[in-house]
């Protein structure tokens, strides 16, 4: 492993032996020979590598580590030192250096497969699963890696992927069934976002080597990556039951059962890699969102506490804390984040997590100028990460307005797949939306599953289509290229594609994506009866919510109150539009006239879905479904009033969101459905 220095030919025999004992089990026999070698050779460094390695298989760990430490300042180049180095810190605990001396043994050594794979683990049980997923595909790209594939392999690690695809293809010209290069290359696809190649590759090397549990990872990490949970977790579940224990197929699996719902289900794959990984903060995060989705409040604020113990400064774990929106914070433990914030080691996303934790507590105890500056400043580090472009947004609504004419939609009056099955709720978030999905799924007929990311990625699979024409069209102009069997069988494929989410096999469904708004057009097409409601709240009130809220993901224009305020009146534009060529087909749910006249709003709203109106809507805050949004807990209460003004504490410093909003500050409310 790696080059070792120029041995005394000679001496070949007898370290072929010593190699041989190591590889047999018989580590106390190998540091014996290997002890006697060195009497006749001091300082030999081969010799001198067994006897560390053998020594650490003892479990002589001390005497292991002061050998191959001082054979790595020796030899800093030779691969194989330095991993067994990273083998013996990793069993003492000391995991920062592990991974140094692990990573230094790839980098002169890129193929050595374990060295991944340790470095994977460590990165696990240290909470940065990004790292982790990156390492474990360097794994997974070099185990069992042929000679000839050495090079494709060592770019891949390097991240070179033109010359590793290169290699690759003129690899499978020469044999096309070489189930690893198939591998390798799937990985590539991966890197570069072609999952649908990627998906196509791996199942051809499974055909060629179905036992390879490198590639069914991959493919199980693809699946997820496509939205097919189901699919991911059948493959998942294949490779625990030939590695029960393996954290990175736990943690995988925990991950897609979140993703489908089944908060349970990730509630014990995340307790399993807690019992192996009882110190990883960011675990006891993941812990601690399930049991909360799942509606066990006091077991996920003591995983959310339980990471914090583990490590203070992850702010992660005390934005998570604030993000239940009903728990107030104790002034020991706004000193504790302060002082976190004081820590110059603190950065990045911990942090920007720390200011809106701080944010929140400080509003709740009512210092608002303190607390608006420090969502000020956790605002300020994500849009350092963040880019969004306000122009784009609103040439994407000047298009769909052209696009969408009473004469465009007539023509088209009659196509797409006639389920009434999905109700659609859109508008921005912390608008009311999750207000409005609980009330509806509280109904007998109705099913609330999430944000779910089907229709973004039909109207992305329109885009990539109109690319790959002779006439290329950006979306949404390309949808006037299409004829009615394509809808049809856009719309067919969303409710193929929903399908898992549905799992009480009740008439209808929500899909709660507030981003949606931006496709309505879409989904009137393909879906001419399914519902669409537009959750509605006042604008300054909705922006500035927006503004103190940490997106887990997305909602880049939430970073800055002009675009926040550009934003709004986008939507607001697009809506109206929508209100004039289709008449009635959008409901709009005012949230303020929801919380002020709740039964009147509810029997409307229900009548709209073609409802009979049931009691049990009036009693949402009963049901006990999972709400994995950040107004998960205040659902759980009766109707929450208290947020309706709370903007105007904060008053003073959003002159910047009211100059971006312009006229629709002073707007009057629209109507409940468009006209």
């Amino acid at each position: 492993m790696g080059s070792a220095p120029e041995q005394d030919g000679s001496l070949e025999g007898a370290l072929d032996d010593i190699a041989r004992l190591l590889g047999s089990a018989q580590p106390a026999l190998a540091a014996q020979r290997a002890g006697m070698l060195l009497q006749d050779v001091p300082g030999h460094p081969l010799a001198t590598l067994f006897l560390g390695s053998a020594q650490r298989q003892v479990g002589d760990l001390d005497g292991a580590l002061r050998i191959l430490e001082r054979l790595a300042q020796a030899h800093a180049g030779w691969a194989a030192v330095h991993y067994e180095l990273g083998l013996v810190l990793g069993q003492i605990g000391r995991r920062e250096a592990a991974l140094q001396s692990l990573r230094q043994a790839v980098h002169s050594r890129a193929d050595i497969g374990e060295a991944w794979l340790r470095i994977a683990d460590h990165l696990v049980e240290m909470g940065d699963p990004a790292g982790a997923d990156a390492a474990y595909a360097n794994h997974r790209v070099v185990e069992g890696c042929d000679p000839g594939l050495l090079a494709p392999a060592t770019a891949i690690c390097d991240n070179r992927l033109q010359d590793a695809e290169t290699l690759l293809r003129s690899q499978l010209e020469r044999n096309p069934r070489d189930a690893a290069a198939l591998r390798m290359l799937a990985e590539v696809a991966v890197r570069r976002r072609r999952h649908a190649d990627a998906e196509k590759l791996l199942r051809h090397s499974l055909e060629l080597a179905p036992e390879s549990n490198a590639a069914r990872h991959s493919l199980a990490i693809v699946l997820h990556g496509l939205g097919r949970s189901p699919e991911a977790v059948a493959e998942v579940d294949r490779l625990l039951a030939v590695e029960p224990w393996n954290l990175a197929y736990l943690n995988l699996k925990a991950n897609v059962l979140t993703q489908t719902g089944d908060h349970l289900g990730a509630i014990v794959a995340y307790a399993a890699v807690l019992d192996a990984c009882p110190g990883n903060a960011r675990i006891w995060v993941s812990y601690g969102d399930a049991l909360k989705t799942a509606g066990h409040q006091a077991e996920g604020i003591a995983a959310y506490r339980k990471g914090i113990e583990l490590a203070a400064g992850f702010g992660e774990a005390w934005w998570s804390l604030a993000n239940l929106k009903t728990l107030r914070f104790s002034p020991e433990d706004i000193g504790t984040m302060r002082r976190q914030l004081d820590r110059r080691d603190v950065t990045g996303d911990d942090r920007l997590h720390l200011h809106f934790a701080l944010g929140k507590a400080l509003e709740d105890g009512v210092r608002y100028a303190e607390s608006f500056e420090h969502y000020a400043a956790g605002n300020r580090i994500r849009r350092e990460s963040a880019r969004y472009d306000a122009e784009a947004t609103s040439t994407y609504v000047r298009l769909c307005k052209a696009l969408f004419t009473a004469d465009f939609v007539e023509q088209r009056h009659g196509w797409g797949c006639r389920s009434g099955d999905p109700i659609f709720i859109v508008g921005l978030p912390r608008a009311g939306s999750t207000l409005v999905e609980q009330i509806l799924s509280s109904h007998t007929a109705v099913e609330g599953t999430m944000e779910l990311p089907n229709v973004v990625g039909i109207a992305r699979s329109v885009t990539a289509l109109a690319a790959a024409g002779s006439q290329p069209r950006h979306y949404p102009e390309v949808l006037a290229t299409l004829g009615a069997d394509r809808f049809l069988a856009l719309g067919e494929r969303y409710l193929s594609e929903t399908r898992a989410r549905r799992k009480a096999g009740l008439p209808l469904f929500i899909d709660k994506m507030p981003n949606n708004w931006m496709h309505a057009g879409l989904i009137h097409l393909i879906l001419p009866n399914a519902k669409i409601i537009d959750a509605r709240r006042h604008p300054m009130g909705c922006c500035f919510s927006a503004f103190k809220q940490h997106f887990a993901r997305g909602q880049l224009y939430t970073y800055g109150l002009e675009d926040l305020g550009r934003y709004y009146r986008d939507y607001v534009d697009l809506m109206a539009h929508f209100d004039s060529v289709l008449p009635g087909r959008v409901h709009r749910v005012q949230y303020e006239r929801l919380i002020e006249n709740t039964e009147a709003e509810v029997r409307s709203l229900l009548a709209y879905c073609g409802l009979p109106f049931e009691d049990g809507c009036l009693r949402f805050y009963e049901s006990e479904r999972a709400v994995g949004t950040a107004s998960s807990e205040q659902v759980r209460q009766p109707i929450f009033r208290e947020a309706m003004d709370q903007w105007r504490h904060f008053e003073p410093w959003l002159d910047p969101l009211k100059r971006a909003l312009g006229e629709e500050v002073s707007r009057p409310e629209p109507p409940v459905s468009g006209s």
